[in-house]
This record gives C-alpha cells, sequence and structure tokens, in this order.
C-alpha cells in the first residue's frame, strides 16, 4: 500500500481501478491496439478526416458570414491542410507502425510536426504550426465522434489518473461515469476543479509523478477532503472506506433537510445564498439545495463544452431560459464569457499570446470582438423576458468598459426590435471586483452600475501575483492574506455608498470558515457551488456576527495571512 498527499480539491471519496492517462494537454488517450483491428482504425481514422473537412468547410462559411471574410480565411488554410496527403499518411503511417488508436496518432503527428515548425524560428513557420494544432483538434473531434475509444468501454468504476485535465476533458470524462480524479498538477480554483465540483467527482491534485507510480488497473481510493490517494489499498482499508463512502452519502441526504432553514447568524443577521452554475447538472442541485438564486452563471463553460464550435444566439437562449425560468422570480446572474488565452480557441483570439492571463481576455476580449459577442448578448437579452436577468461583466479594470459595454447593449437591443424579435430592457448590470484597480476606483464604478461580486480566485492571483494553478506557488495562494481583506473592505464601502448590493462569488464563499470571514466584514450575499450551501449555512446559523466584525477588524490589522489565521483558530467559532 502506499498513500500519496496532494491537494484535495473536491469533496468526497473514490473507489476504483487506475486508467491512466498521458493528456498531452488535449482531450486524448493511449489505447494500444491488437494488430488485425488496424485495418478497421485506418478505416475510422479516414472516415473522420472527411468528417473533418466537411466541418471545418461549413464553419468557414458560417464563420465568414457571422464574423467576416479574414477570420474565414483560417478555415481555408486549414481545409488544404486536411487534404494534404503528406500530413494524413504520416498519421496513418504511426497508427500502422506503433498499433495505436487514431486520436493518439494524430495528436503525436501534429505535436512532431509544431516542433520541426516552431525550430525555424520565423512567424510564418509556427503560425503554420498552430494551424497544424486547430486542424487536430478537428480531427479529434471528429474521431471522437465515430465509435470511438473512451471510457465507457472499461467496465467497473474508473478513477483517473493524469498528468493534467482540461476543463472539457473533466467535462466529458466525469459524464462517461468517471469516479474519481488524480492528477499531477492543479490548485483549487482552478477550472478542472470547478468542474469536479458541478459533476461531484473526488479529485486530488499535486500529485507529481503519480502517472508512473499507478498503472492500469491499479486499486485506488481518492479521498477529495483529505486529499490523499492510497494505491494498493489494503482490504482492511477498502472497507473502512466503502464505510465512509455509505457514511457521506447518508449525509448528503440529511443536508438536503436544510433547505427551509434560513441563513440567519445568531445575532440575527440574514445572508442570501446564491449558487454558481457551471454545467446544467447543477441546476436541480441549486434548487434541492433552497439556492436563493443563481449569483453566477460562468457562461464560458457553454463554449468550452462545444468547442472548436462557437455557439450560436439559439443556444445561448435556450440555456439562459431555462435557467431564468427554473429560478424565478429569484435573480441569475450571467456573467459574460470569462474567455481568452488557452481557453479559447485562436480562430476567435486571431493572436497569439505570450502572458494570456494578462493579456486580450473577459471584458477585454468582448469590447475587442464585438461580432462574436453580439451573438451572446443577443441571445442574454432575449432570454431576459423569461425571468430575473443580471447581467455581470469580468475582469472590469476601467470606468471606459463599463461605458462602452451600455453603449453596444443599447446598439443590441434597437437592432432586435428594429427586428421585431422579443427581448428584455430590463436588467440589472454589474461587474466582477477581481483586480486591484477595480477595487481603487470601487466608489467610481459603484455609481455606474446596478451590483457588485467580487471574485475571490483572481482578485488573490492578480494582487497577490501568484498564479492560482501553479502547484509550485499553491501555499502563497492565501485567501486570509491582510491585503485582500483590506480590499474587501474597501469595495463593501464602496458599494454602501452608493447603495448597491455586493457579493461574494470566488471559492472563498464555499468554505465554512472563510465565509464567515467575510459576513464578518460586511458580506450579505454569497454565491457558492450547490452542494456547498447546506454546510455554509450551518457555519453561518452558528455565527456571531457582531462579534466576528470585532474580529476581522483586529485581523485586518494583522502582518500575515498566517497570523490571521492563527488568532482565528484561537477563537471559539464551532465551525
Amino acid at each position: 500500500m502506499q498513500v500519496l498527499q496532494g491537494l484535495g480539491v473536491s469533496d468526497g471519496v473514490a473507489i476504483g481501478r487506475a486508467v491512466c492517462l498521458e493528456t498531452r494537454h488535449d482531450e486524448v488517450y493511449r489505447f494500444p491496439l491488437p494488430e488485425d483491428q488496424v485495418p478497421a482504425e485506418i478505416e475510422r481514422f479516414r472516415r473522420a478526416t472527411e468528417e473533418a473537412l466537411e466541418e471545418v468547410q461549413r464553419l468557414g462559411r458560417r464563420v465568414g458570414l457571422e464574423l467576416g471574410e479574414d477570420l474565414g480565411g483560417i478555415f481555408e488554410v486549414h481545409s488544404l491542410l486536411l487534404q494534404d496527403a503528406a500530413f494524413l499518411n504520416a498519421i496513418e503511417y504511426r497508427i500502422v507502425e506503433e498499433k495505436i488508436n487514431a486520436e493518439w496518432a494524430v495528436l503525436e503527428t501534429t505535436a512532431d510536426l509544431r516542433s520541426k515548425f516552431a525550430s525555424l524560428g520565423e512567424d510564418h513557420f509556427r503560425e503554420r504550426g498552430e494551424d497544424l494544432q486547430d486542424v487536430g483538434r478537428h480531427l479529434l473531434r471528429s474521431l471522437q465522434g465515430i465509435s470511438h475509444h473512451d471510457l465507457s468501454e472499461i467496465e467497473g468504476d474508473v478513477i483517473v489518473i493524469a498528468d493534467d485535465l482540461t476543463p472539457s476533458d473533466a467535462v466529458r470524462l466525469g459524464r462517461q461515469g468517471v469516479v474519481g480524479f488524480a492528477i499531477e498538477v492543479g490548485g483549487q480554483t482552478s477550472h478542472t476543479a470547478i468542474i469536479a465540483h458541478s459533476l461531484a467527482i473526488p479529485l486530488v491534485s499535486g500529485l507529481p509523478g503519480i502517472t508512473r507510480l499507478a498503472a492500469q488497473d491499479d486499486p485506488v481510493i481518492v479521498d477529495g477532503a483529505a486529499g490523499s490517494v492510497i494505491l494498493h489499498p489494503t482490504a482492511a482499508i477498502l472497507e473502512r472506506e466503502r464505510g465512509r463512502q455509505v457514511q457521506l452519502r447518508r449525509e448528503q441526504s440529511e443536508l438536503v433537510k436544510t433547505r427551509e432553514l434560513e441563513a440567519v447568524t445568531l445575532d440575527g443577521v440574514s445572508i442570501d445564498l446564491l449558487a454558481n452554475i457551471d454545467l446544467s447538472e447543477e441546476l436541480d442541485d441549486a434548487l434541492r439545495f433552497g439556492a436563493q438564486g443563481i449569483g453566477l452563471y460562468r457562461s464560458e463553460f457553454l463554449y468550452i463544452e462545444r468547442s472548436p464550435e462557437i455557439p450560436t444566439e439559439d443556444d445561448h437562449y435556450n440555456v439562459y431560459r431555462r435557467l431564468l425560468e427554473k429560478m424565478a422570480p429569484s435573480p441569475v446572474v450571467i456573467r459574460t464569457y470569462d474567455l481568452g488565452g488557452r481557453k479559447l480557441a485562436r480562430e476567435v483570439m486571431e493572436t497569439h499570446e505570450e502572458n494570456p492571463v494578462l493579456g486580450l481576455r473577459g471584458i477585454r476580449l468582448t469590447l475587442a470582438r464585438p461580432r462574436i459577442f453580439r451573438t451572446q448578448l443577443r441571445g442574454i437579452l432575449r432570454a431576459g423576458r423569461h425571468g430575473e436577468l443580471w447581467v455581470m461583466l469580468p475582469l472590469v479594470s476601467t470606468i471606459d468598459e463599463v461605458r462602452r459595454f451600455r453603449a453596444f447593449a443599447a446598439a443590441t437591443m434597437e437592432e432586435l426590435r428594429n427586428e421585431g424579435t422579443p427581448c428584455s430592457p430590463n436588467f440589472k448590470l454589474g461587474v466582477m471586483i477581481e483586480v486591484p484597480s477595480a477595487v481603487m476606483i470601487a466608489d467610481h464604478l459603484a455609481r455606474e452600475v446596478d451590483f457588485f461580486a467580487i471574485g475571490t480566485n483572481d482578485l488573490i492571483q492578480y494582487s497577490l501575483a501568484v498564479d492560482r494553478n501553479n502547484e509550485h506557488v499553491a501555499d502563497l495562494y492565501q485567501p486570509l492574506h491582510p491585503g485582500l481583506l483590506r480590499m474587501i473592505v474597501m469595495v463593501i464601502k464602496a458599494a454602501a455608498g452608493a447603495d448597491i448590493p455586493v457579493s461574494v462569488c470566488g471559492e472563498m464563499a464555499a468554505n465554512p470558515l472563510l465565509a464567515s470571514v467575510l459576513v464578518g466584514l460586511g458580506i450579505r450575499r454569497l454565491s457558492l457551488s450547490p452542494r456547498r450551501l447546506p454546510t455554509v449555512k450551518g457555519a453561518i446559523r452558528s455565527l456571531d456576527c457582531a462579534a466576528m466584525t470585532r474580529h476581522l477588524e483586529h485581523c485586518c490589522e494583522l502582518p500575515s495571512a498566517a497570523d490571521v489565521r492563527r488568532y482565528l483558530q484561537g477563537l471559539d467559532l464551532r465551525i
């Protein structure tokens, strides 16, 4: 038996057999093939190539019409590559020689060719390498729709052990019935962790070398709460953990009973608890656990699920309408897409960025690519007739961004009216407070919008200069840093001065201790994963808000996060 300690980022206990994936940063894993299956695999690849070519040509026509001929021209290059005999023959040769699945052959061949182009050192060749990567994605998408090899072929409970998982990896594998994830990289607030929360799948990250330690079909236990992974557990350990699974299911059933209880502190302070939603699977949980609305719908996951296709106006409308109707009359906050860098196809970015976290993302991308965003905004405005619509802008750093959005929304509304398309002119507009500049001008922003939402995930990242997905600096990602606490207080005061509500929708809101800290600072609206609602509600109901406020005034004067944590641990908070 071997116990590995990592970072627990999605609670629960999973017991199953290991499937070790070498992801190579794409949604692909290697399957060895018996020799007699190789000809069928070649035929499957050729059919996928034909489908990918049709898809690229269809997508090129649509993008050309909707977004302009310049962007549509990118797909002409892709179309030529999908008809290039040398490229296709190289993939088929790898399938035959290595006796592997077509997906892996596509991935490895495109990676080799990209490396050769990059070594030539000129922008033209680098761009051709990126075109190859994009074409490879189209081929993979087609292959994964033609009797592709996936985890549904494997019997029993599967635990995925991988070097890394993209958010789309996590969505696809989670929907194939995977019961647990153990990965080498990633942090508590990564998008992959958020997806695991959404699908209620235990996840442990920060496990360097686990792909070398585990082998296919090894028995594995993943404990998402403790952050541990057990390889080759003994019979006694297996029996103990199965008992824990039963107990956790019972506790989950008991938590549903808290649905009707109010989130009110011991001294009578009422807190609104709303739900963060990424995937459609979570809507039922939000209702089941008594969410008072949707405090954050991360619309970028609609893009991630559909990639490389761009969601249509009706795709947006149908998703938003369902959220609004299901939650009515409670509010639904739809965040305009927070995409950029590695999270968005190059066809939309039109650029290569060395530092995408500080680049064209969030509201910046929205305003820079108005024809792309127009599709989403039309869907939002059409859906607004069906409930209480709030629209939120991500990564705002200047007043001008808000004003430009308002003008764009007004023009889009006028366009819909002129067409005779039913839509709602009534929605509340808010901004995410995620960067230090927004904190410093929060008093000005508050006079421009109807509400604030503090995105603590990014605010911590940008204010502490810590990559939230980098396990090497995970110890520096400090939600209790006094600097962060002071910034939250500044935002609360600015919102109060303009008489607008302010919520927190980052992962801090989902932690009972940190949620209590937020309430003590003055936050009265929290938005979090639906399954965390009962636990956080319990913490609030046991909290003396006035006393916590006095403690937090002291904490804001302390010099470090460690000092704040020690001080709070010395209190009898009963959380």
